[in-house]
């Protein structure tokens, strides 16, 4: 049986935050405001993941207490893996798009996909960062904030 799931997820950008994305830390003079280190990626990751089984978001597992304050978003990931696991599931492939006008992430991207796939222990091939802007439309083109987008497809594992 397979099992489809969407996420998404958004946030502001401040300064006085490092810019992290897909567990990159990324140049840049701004970074993403929230509880965790504010990894819109993964975190459009994780919902997709959980949502493709009816199991919630990642508020419901994660939420803003002092446990999960700053931490990084590719340890969420690896938690969301084993729920996932342990639903009898493993992943097929994510595709993801991450929405800044700036900065350019293509230089960033191979090793993105390198920490998604580490995170959920599943070969690089399975996983897909693309980045597009919005040509200035839209709080992601004014560079108020990032947002991204994440499609996963889910396989039930065979017990004999």
């Amino acid at each position: 049986m397979f099992r489809v799931g969407i996420g998404y997820d958004a946030h502001k950008l401040v300064e006085g935050r490092e810019l992290i994305l897909g567990g990159v830390k990324i140049p840049y003079p701004k970074g993403l405001l929230g509880h965790s280190d504010a990894d819109v990626l993964i975190h459009a990751i994780c919902d997709a993941l959980l949502g493709a089984l009816s199991l919630g978001d990642i508020g419901y597992y994660f939420p803003p207490t002092k446990e999960f304050k700053d931490i990084s978003s590719l340890k969420l990931l690896m938690k969301v893996k084993e729920l996932i696991k342990s639903e009898g599931y493993e992943v097929v492939n994510i595709d993801s798009v991450v929405v800044a006008q700036r900065p350019k992430l293509a230089p960033y991207k191979d090793k993105m996909e390198e920490n998604i796939a580490g995170a959920l222990s599943i070969s690089k091939n399975k996983v897909s960062v693309k980045a597009t802007t919005t040509e200035g439309m839209g709080f992601e083109g004014r560079g108020e904030g990032i947002s991204a987008q994440a499609v996963v497809l889910l396989r039930e594992v065979k017990k004999w």
